[in-house]
């Protein structure tokens, strides 16, 4: 499993930077960043530093949208710094939340969104795409490579990247919600005729390592309360859309119930006062909470699932420590179990 991290832009830019570099000298594969330019910085050109300041670290977006920007102008800068810097790029996109409400749009729907991926990995995989009734391409973009990993909820937009997509990503570390969607998505690929194993599975959410002693995980829990939030951001949308029959598990579901709107000011903040209606008990399934022992054995049930990757969300008070504790004392243990794991199965 690879580890990744996400990352604000929040200014200075040179400590996002610095950030980037001390998660890959730690081992962390991927540097994901929020896409929101009037809530942050602008992150393709903090990109640019990211992917000048380390070796192989990949980088992208958690989440781009269809709606803030033209969607060649995204294949290009995507494929400018595959050219700069190797094909280090990732792009990770959904229909649109903090970008497009803060300027008081609407996400874009999933028709939209399904022509935008078609046309930012043809074009940022040197191949020709259709706009609207024109067919382009960047013709020096040949030697540029790029997934694109879709991020969603409901059943229509996991059924979208099951069908089209190169990777999902969930936002939420829930192992029964994250069986669900991972069982959508697959089975989304083989009506699509496409091999279900060939989406790569991406499970996002806040770690915090702590001593375990009740003290630190009630810290923790505030800390990383306002993912719940952000979640349920989303969540009321689908329940607006879906209900809450059917198959979507109620432990995705049955918390927003005491939801009172959401301040786009406050998004993604420790402290966010518009997430203190979140369980205790949500965050704790939600997010990644306690000792490494605690951290590794989610990660490893997260794994069975069928996760590739869990990157870490780092909005909390203890980022550097964080990076430290995955560094030291999570990593290379999750290395050592995959290699004792592969060692054992030879052995039969």
């Amino acid at each position: 499993m690879d580890i990744g991290v996400v990352l604000q832009c929040t200014p200075p830019a040179s400590r996002v930077i610095e950030l980037a570099r001390l998660a890959e000298t730690y081992g962390f594969s991927h540097v994901w960043t929020f896409d929101s330019h009037l809530l942050w910085q602008e992150p393709y050109v903090i990109y640019s530093q990211i992917l000048a300041a380390t070796r192989k670290i990949m980088v992208g977006p958690m989440v781009t949208n269809p709606a803030t920007r033209d969607w060649t102008v995204t294949a290009s800068a995507f494929a400018t710094l595959n050219e700069m810097f190797g094909n280090r790029t990732v792009c990770g996109i959904g229909r649109g939340d903090s970008a497009v409400r803060t300027l008081g749009g609407k996400p874009a729907t999933l028709a939209t969104l399904r022509r935008s991926i078609e046309v930012i990995r043809e074009l940022g995989n040197g191949r020709g795409a259709r706009v609207d009734d024109t067919v382009v391409r960047l013709p020096w973009a040949a030697g540029s490579r790029l997934d694109v990993w879709v991020a969603g909820y409901g059943p229509r937009a996991l059924e979208l990247t099951g069908a089209v997509a190169d990777g999902f990503i969930l936002q939420l570390a829930d192992p029964d919600i994250t069986a669900w969607t991972v069982a959508r998505v697959r089975a989304a690929a083989e009506r699509a005729g496409r091999d279900p194993a060939a989406v790569r599975i991406c499970v996002a959410a806040p770690a915090y390592v702590t001593d375990g002693t009740d003290a630190a995980q009630a810290h923790a829990r505030q800390q990383c309360r306002w993912f719940g939030g952000m979640v349920g951001n989303h969540v009321a949308e689908m329940v607006a859309r879906y209900g809450t029959a059917g198959d979507i598990p109620a432990a995705l579901t049955d918390y927003i119930e005491d939801r009172r709107g959401y301040d786009y000011n406050l998004h993604g903040r420790a402290g966010n006062v518009h997430a203190e209606y979140v369980p205790d008990a949500i965050v704790d399934r939600f997010c990644l909470l306690g000792t490494p022992d605690d951290q590794l054995s989610r990660l490893r049930e997260l794994e069975r699932l069928g996760v590739d990757q869990f990157a870490v969300y780092l909005q909390h008070d203890a980022k550097n420590a964080t990076l430290a504790a995955y560094g030291e004392s999570v990593l290379p243990r999750l290395a050592s179990l995959v290699t004792t794991t592969k060692s054992t199965e030879g052995s039969d």
